[in-house]
């Protein structure tokens, strides 16, 4: 059984571990344990793919990285980075960025930084200051351990309703 180590630290950026078993075709390889967070759904997931050479045993004539990278900035350093450790070596190409998006605010609820996405940024503006908020925990998120507390989901509707008042409040000041 492979340790999650991702179910104590979902932003654990190293850790060692031993290969303990591969698919026939080499196409997968399984670890003792694992911060490589599984793909399904919002939370955040790692992603990538390595491949090269013709056979086993064999120094590669040719090798593939992909790889996505999360970030809560300005991707620009990281680019710069990227691009520096492959000179002369290699391409490094972007095929996608979905920028880091700052939310909305309220008095008297708690913010975060975390680094994961959202679709927010596809909405351009078109609905206002965005918020993103939810009961739970994004560290079970969308996995088999997800679960919601009914504390917690009593605390959203009450946390939503406070939501409303403030906005129209606000929106109620600047229509005067």
């Amino acid at each position: 059984m492979t340790d999650r180590l991702y179910y104590n630290d979902s932003y654990l950026t190293e850790f060692r571990a031993r290969v303990i078993e591969s698919s026939p075709d080499l196409r997968r390889i399984y670890l003792d344990r694992t911060a490589f967070y599984p793909t399904s759904g919002g939370q955040p997931f790692d992603i990538g793919t390595l491949s090269g050479g013709r056979a086993p045993n064999i120094i590669a004539d040719q090798a593939r990285a992909e790889i996505m990278i999360r970030l809560v900035g300005d991707s620009g350093g990281t680019r710069d980075a990227m691009a520096k450790a492959v000179a002369g070596c290699a391409e490094a190409r972007e095929v996608l960025e979905i920028p880091a998006v700052r939310l909305g605010r309220l008095d008297g609820l708690e913010t975060t930084v975390v680094a994961y996405t959202t679709d927010i940024p596809a909405f351009g503006g078109a609905w206002g200051q965005p918020f993103l908020i939810g009961p739970g925990t994004i560290h079970v998120a969308h996995t088999l351990e997800e679960r919601v507390p009914k504390r917690q989901l009593v605390e959203a509707v009450e946390i939503y309703q406070r939501m409303v008042k403030q906005l129209w409040k606000q929106e109620s000041k600047s229509a005067s």
